[in-house]
């Protein structure tokens, strides 16, 4: 059932139909088997990596949670000996239409205020984030950070990501390079230390957040000589791009 409302709404409303209904939600009344399982991202990395921890991770915040559990897996490795222990610094994303976390941590606070949401980042837009506390704490005490962007910056992030490394992300994606571009600008992440970004969704789910925002398809017939009438015009269209760039 498609839910018309954010993600606070949906999350309270599934509350009441597993208790109303005695149904099981992994991410609402199931919750350890849903945060339990968000630990292999943090066991993976330090897997790809050659059983090693990074020095400094970037994730995506909406509960909170999933900053916690990479914290958790990390540190559970660290004491069943299969990586050395180290100090990662962890540094989280969220959008500034929904930054309650974020706000939180610019302040200094050590409770977060909850907001309304109102960002294209619908994946992380959780106004009032149930573990948005530990994720402030993770941040502070491992000498991380924690950014907000616009909506413009998100839409930026996505296409850099699919410029340079051919991967299509959804909102929380973008949120998350994009706070990656505005902490290297900013002098907090180290050139030479390993940073680990997390992209946790495709952006087919997201079409919607781009549209406009890049090239429309150009529609042709199934004929060589439209395909070469449409190339030529996609030629044209670059040249007066690059015309209103340097302009």
């Amino acid at each position: 059932m498609a839910v018309q409302g954010n993600y606070d709404q949906v999350n309270r409303l599934c509350c009441e139909v597993a208790n109303s209904h005695g149904w099981g939600f992994v991410n609402i009344n199931l919750r350890p088997y849903y945060s339990e399982g968000s630990k292999t991202l943090g066991y993976e990395v330090a897997e790809q990596l050659g059983w090693q921890l990074p020095d400094h991770i970037v994730a995506p915040l909406a509960s909170g949670s999933l900053f916690g559990k990479i914290y958790k897996g990390f540190q559970e490795f660290i004491k069943v000996g299969l990586v050395d222990e180290k100090a990662v610094r962890f540094s989280g994303a969220q959008a500034e239409g929904c930054s309650p976390i974020a706000q939180a941590f610019r302040e200094g606070r050590d409770f977060v205020t909850p907001v309304k949401p109102n960002t294209i980042a619908k994946s992380i837009a959780i106004g009032n984030p149930a573990d948005g506390v530990y994720a402030v704490d993770i941040a502070r005490k491992t000498n991380g950070n924690i950014e907000s962007v616009t909506d413009a910056e998100i839409i930026d992030g996505i296409k850099l990501l699919a410029e340079t490394e051919g991967i299509f992300t959804e909102t929380a994606g973008g949120t998350t390079i994009a706070v990656l571009k505005k902490l290297v600008e900013a002098g907090k992440i180290d050139p030479e230390e390993t940073t680990v970004t997390y992209i946790t969704g495709n952006g087919l789910k997201t079409q919607e957040a781009v549209q406009g925002y890049i090239g429309e398809p150009l529609t042709i017939e199934p004929k060589l000589d439209s395909f070469e009438r449409a190339l030529e015009r996609s030629h044209t269209l670059g040249r007066l791009e690059w015309q209103q760039v340097l302009v």
